[in-house]
């Protein structure tokens, strides 16, 4: 698409703890960043779509609004539903787990924002 995107490369993922759930289950907080910084002011010209995330067998003891994170399959997770996160956009979600997985992007495509899927 644009020049200015690199997709998967545009992508990154910071995770951090948060507050212990009431029984005690580590809760931890995901912000994941489309870096890309195109020439445009909406950030469209760095849309990136379709992003899957390495995430193991991902589980949550609390809810995560599948529209955000969905596990799909053994390490592939799905971001924002599939829709596109523009440039400089942050979305964030947390989990409560005994352990902290391990995320990373494994896919995702440079798209303009103005065609539907």
């Amino acid at each position: 698409m644009d020049e200015g995107c690199a997709g998967a490369e545009d992508i990154e993922i910071y995770q951090g703890e948060a507050s212990p759930l009431p029984s005690g289950v580590p809760a931890y907080k995901v912000d994941v960043v489309n870096r890309c910084l195109g020439g445009d002011l909406d950030g469209g010209e760095c849309a990136i779509a379709g992003i899957h995330v390495r995430c193991g067998w991902f589980s949550s003891v609390s809810l995560v609004d599948p529209r955000k994170f969905r596990r799909l399959g053994h390490d592939d997770c799905l971001l924002n539903d599939g829709r596109p996160l523009l440039g400089g956009e942050t979305i964030s979600f947390e989990y409560a787990n005994s352990f902290k997985y391990d995320l990373s992007v494994r896919v995702a495509t440079c798209v303009d924002p103005t065609s539907s899927p």
